[in-house]
């Protein structure tokens, strides 16, 4: 039965919502497709029909933080045949993987490093068990204009024998899902989709002029750890600058090193940190169950970015909130950006007809690869729908702000799911506030560096 190999390899009794459904689907010998809300286990789902078949489990990740992430939930349950293959590897490292693979239960992997045909040429060598696509909105949400090689795993599967494919995500509106079976399932895949909703998660817009000292104010009052989601880099940096003085506060994003990120990382779960500020590089699959308070210091590009980022907190079923503050005006960095994709993409469109394809820039030369790929007209066209979407969906996020009636039901039906059960802390305008510390809680200080960190691990193993 299906619970005792739960039990024998995790140590869990019941699975939760969907997971079951997804494994048997996967043992029957279906590609699938699941939708399962933030922070229900979607990585059992693969990894314990990775035990139950035989052969590689290789699974595409969009973020190195998120492999980290995997790799290191792996080793703590004694799993040792796990890698990462990415950019932090050196060429000697990257060649030994290869070289090994058969050593190998799971494999991770960006879809640009899958996409090597070095890489593509070892794993054909390979029993691939499962093909694993984690996050797979990431197909839509980044496979045109930012990440167009997330357009062609495809292909990657079509090379690697067309294996059992599974594709994972906590959002995914009906077309999206549709553009994810199209370009990655086989064509009579089965569905499991289940409620994006969080009914412990309360959901509060706060308008404001003061935003970092509303901001303040709100920190001072929490007992519990929080996450602080910023647009840019820069504004990451800037906030962080304005509140260490005052707060148990680090900030995590992609310019970072990875033993930065690491070690940011290991002292806000060891809450060492009560507030992490982070730019949405930070939370896939972070594995901190007891994150009380969501903020938004500035606006989401979208409600699919939204439900993703707010998902990470109270993942262990206990009250939390999810905030966002608006100015009038926040939404002044997703149009520049968004006009700034366009200008590049309108630039790209007159060196095609002129026939001028040198000194292009790195994304260009992307876009130049996948014309070849499917066509330039084809491709022009959607990077051209692309823009729009974008315009959309930020249209969306900003009538959810003005929304009257209940946030809940909005989010929700923007996912076309309708019976909407509201729970007794449903959202501000259901008469929600954030709650207030109930006892004095002194500021830590007691921030441990990378040799400490190292010190206090080698002492737990042993």
């Amino acid at each position: 039965m299906l619970e005792q190999a739960l039990q024998q390899y995790f140590g869990y009794d019941q699975f939760r919502t969907g997971q079951k459904e997804v494994i048997t689907s996967l043992l029957d010998e279906h590609d699938t497709l699941a939708v399962l809300p933030t922070g229900n286990g979607k990585s059992l789902c693969y990894q314990l029909t990775g035990y139950l078949k035989e052969g590689l489990v290789v699974i595409v990740s969009p973020l190195i933080s998120l492999m980290d992430d995997q790799v290191l939930s792996l080793l703590r349950l004694g799993e040792k045949r796990v890698i990462a293959l990415n950019g932090t590897l050196q060429a000697q490292e990257k060649e030994f993987v290869l070289r090994h693979l058969s050593r190998y239960k799971f494999l991770f992997l960006s879809p640009e490093m899958l996409l090597q045909e070095a890489v593509l040429t070892r794993l054909q060598q390979q029993t691939i068990g499962l093909f694993v696509i984690d996050e797979a909105h990431c197909v839509s949400q980044w496979g045109v204009d930012f990440r167009p090689e997330y357009r062609n795993l495809g292909e990657a599967k079509k090379r690697l024998g067309f294996p059992r494919t599974l594709a994972l995500t906590a959002t995914a509106t009906a077309q999206v899902r549709q553009e994810i079976k199209k370009l990655l399932l086989d064509h009579s895949p089965k569905e499991w989709i289940y409620s994006m909703d969080r009914p412990n998660i309360a959901l509060l817009v706060q308008p404001t002029e003061e935003k970092l000292t509303e901001l303040r104010t709100i920190l001072s009052k929490q007992n519990g750890p929080g996450i602080i989601y910023c647009a840019t880099r820069k504004q990451v940096e800037f906030l962080y600058q304005e509140l260490e003085h005052d707060f148990a506060v680090g900030y995590y994003h992609g310019g970072l090193e990875s033993n930065q990120r690491r070690m940011l990382q290991q002292q806000f779960l060891d809450n060492q940190l009560q507030f992490l500020i982070a730019t949405n590089a930070f939370g896939m699959g972070i594995n901190k169950p007891d994150i009380r308070l969501v903020i938004h210091y500035e606006l989401p590009d979208s409600l699919e970015n939204y439900m993703q980022e707010i998902g990470r907190a109270g993942r262990d079923g206990k009250q939390s909130y999810a905030l966002l503050l608006y100015q009038k005006g926040d939404e002044r960095i997703h149009r520049f950006l968004q006009r700034t994709s366009q200008e590049e993409r309108e630039t790209f469109e007159l060196r095609l007809q002129h026939q001028a394809t040198t000194s292009l820039t790195d994304l260009q030369e992307k876009w130049l690869s996948q014309t070849k790929r499917e066509g330039v007209e084809v491709f022009l066209d959607h990077l051209k729908r692309n823009e729009q979407e974008k315009n959309n969906q930020l249209q969306v996020m900003l009538a959810y702000i003005e929304e009257k009636g209940c946030r809940r039901k909005y989010l929700l039906s923007y996912f076309e799911e309708g019976d909407v059960q509201q729970p007794e802390k449903c959202c501000d305008n259901e008469g929600i506030t954030l709650p207030e510390k109930t006892e004095a809680v002194q500021r830590s200080r007691s921030i441990l560096t990378w040799q400490e960190i190292l010190l206090k691990m080698f002492k737990e193993k042993n």
